[in-house]
């Protein structure tokens, strides 16, 4: 089979740009994008559902590696009615006497969670969602999560002492393959013509600086240079005169007595 590129993101992730500058350093080898659960992501990789993938940390790192890429802001998901909507950020203090929805599939790393629990976990940040919208409560996310799942009866603020998720490629580690390893360079920012890529440009041809084969390059024969010289200056002499000897030679001008 051709060669393919299998490319797994989750929720949050853009992958576009990454994804432009494939096309055109490898045209010939398409890129699939498998869009994953954050929860799913490193199984997907782990049973080559994908060669890659944009996930979130932390990853089992026996298995996995990564490369870590940045780090989201956490906010706050309220209706647009709420207190939290006429400040510019907020604490996880400010949210004591909210309920705080935790999804199933919340990325958040948390040790305790702000506000009060709600009776029951919701399955997904969706879900999550339209709880918020049906005025049960609020829902601390990823920035880019808010952004995905945005609602315009609702808005979100930053919450500045909550735990942040990280993004970052993984690839599982006993699979580093070439083209894994131009994804990476494209990643990283590495240009065409890097010498740690695989898609380098090629180099320069050497062959027209070298001799020609059977030996050395000769130099041209003395009588084709003289007759391409004499060929130039036939018929010319000094100053306009005749051809004769005295206007052929050359010298400095006598002085007048």
């Amino acid at each position: 089979m051709p060669p393919s590129f299998r490319l797994a993101y989750v929720p949050g992730v853009t992958p576009a740009k990454w994804v432009r500058i494939w096309q055109e350093r490898l045209p010939g080898i398409p890129l699939t994008l498998v869009a994953v659960a954050a929860t799913e992501a490193a199984g997907v990789l782990r049973d080559g559902g994908a060669d890659a993938g944009f996930v979130r940390l932390p990853v089992d790192r026996t298995t996995f590696s990564a490369i870590p890429l940045y780090t989201e802001t956490t906010v706050v998901v309220v209706p647009k009615d709420h207190l939290v909507a006429a400040v510019d950020e907020v604490s996880a203090e400010d949210l004591a006497d909210d309920i705080v929805l935790h999804p199933l599939d919340d990325t958040l790393d948390w040790e305790t969670l702000p506000g009060r629990p709600a009776n029951e976990r919701p399955a997904t940040t969706a879900d999550a969602i339209e709880l918020v919208a049906a005025g049960v409560g609020v829902l601390v996310v990823p920035q880019s999560l808010a952004r995905l799942h945005h609602r315009r009866d609702l808005t979100y603020r930053p919450l500045t002492d909550a735990p942040q998720s990280r993004v970052a490629l993984s690839w599982p580690e006993d699979a580093t393959t070439d083209l894994v390893e131009d994804f990476i360079g494209i990643v990283r920012g590495r240009t065409v013509n890097s010498t740690r890529g695989r898609t380098t440009a090629p180099a320069e041809p050497k062959s027209s600086k070298r001799a020609p084969a059977g030996g050395a390059r000769r130099k041209p024969a003395a009588g084709k240079t003289a007759g391409k010289t004499t060929g130039k200056t036939a018929g010319k002499t000094p100053r306009g005169g005749a051809g004769g000897a005295k206007g052929g030679k050359s010298g400095k001008p006598r002085r007048r007595s």
